[in-house]
């Protein structure tokens, strides 16, 4: 008899990607909008005590990590807490690792090595492949990401780098980019406010790889960064714009798009209702806190 397939996680179409953990409150406002999940980035601690809050307060919801920093979370300890969340909330919660940049770890060293002994880890305390992802955009971790993952979490990437996960990874495998939108119309300030927020990554060699590989060329990486770069970061203006930017990852062969608003806070909830009706998903009354 053989082992089953594994099954692929199911977020929806489109979740929801931020830095801080939101107020339970606000992920019950997500979830009624038709949003599937939401994505904590900032390299949340191995307790991930923010996670059950939001669970608690919503049906339907998944959260995700995106991601855990490997280097700073232990295995050991996560597991912990991935163990803690599946019994109280079976099947909401999915574990996004990442090794992070190299720039900003002192103890950094190969990452595949890095992540093959932090995976061997996972798999010692009982943490299933299909319920983790890794933070992928090189070849390399792409394949490992549906090798011994559920699949990849692409962080500042573009369709085209979807088609090409999915050409590597498979089709069995789950693919989650993120990707950046911004409610302003005007194509120059829009342009204005998505060059300060991309100015931060141009000291990361990762991203600065993956763009090259993707056909970015010292121009588009210099100061200023080029309207082309922002243009294919950035999804903005009118709600169907941004949706249809949106959607072209699915179109590529994405299975779910977590979404980062740009903006200030209180931009999050009326920027998800107001693309939520052009990307096709069916939510109820919101009243916006």
């Amino acid at each position: 008899m053989t082992d089953p397939v594994p099954v692929k996680p199911d977020l929806g179409r489109f979740g929801v990607w931020v830095r801080e953990p939101m107020l339970p409150e606000q992920a019950l406002e997500v979830e009624r909008l038709g949003y599937g999940a939401v994505w904590v980035g900032g390299s949340p601690a191995a307790g991930l005590s923010f996670v059950e809050p939001i669970l608690a307060k919503t049906s339907t919801l998944q959260v995700a990590t995106g991601v855990v920093t490997t280097w700073i979370a232990a295995p050991e300890e996560i597991a912990e807490s991935f163990h803690r969340i599946e019994e109280a909330y079976p099947g909401r919660f999915l574990l996004g690792i990442g090794v992070g940049h190299p720039e900003a770890l002192a103890q950094y060293r190969n990452p595949i090595d890095a992540l093959n002994a932090y995976l061997d880890k996972l798999d010692e305390y009982g943490v299933p492949s299909n319920r983790r992802v890794i933070a992928a955009l090189g070849p390399r971790v792409l394949r490992l990401s549906a090798e011994r993952g559920a699949g990849a979490h692409p962080y500042l990437t573009t369709p085209e780098h979807s088609a090409r996960a999915r050409a590597l990874m498979g089709p069995g495998a789950f693919l989650a980019p993120e990707h950046k939108a911004l409610p302003v119309v005007d194509a120059a300030q829009a342009r204005d406010i998505g060059r300060q927020n991309l100015e931060m990554y141009l000291g990361l060699q990762n991203y600065l790889n993956n763009w090259k590989r993707l056909g970015f060329t010292e121009d588009d990486l210099g100061s200023p960064i080029s309207d082309r770069l922002v243009d294919a970061m950035i999804a903005y203006g009118t709600s169907d714009v941004i949706a249809t930017r949106l959607s072209e990852h699915l179109d590529a062969g994405a299975d779910h798009v977590p979404i980062r608003v740009l903006g200030a806070p209180e931009q999050l909830l009326p920027t998800l209702a107001a693309v939520a009706g052009p990307l096709g998903l069916g939510h109820s009354h919101v009243e916006v806190l």
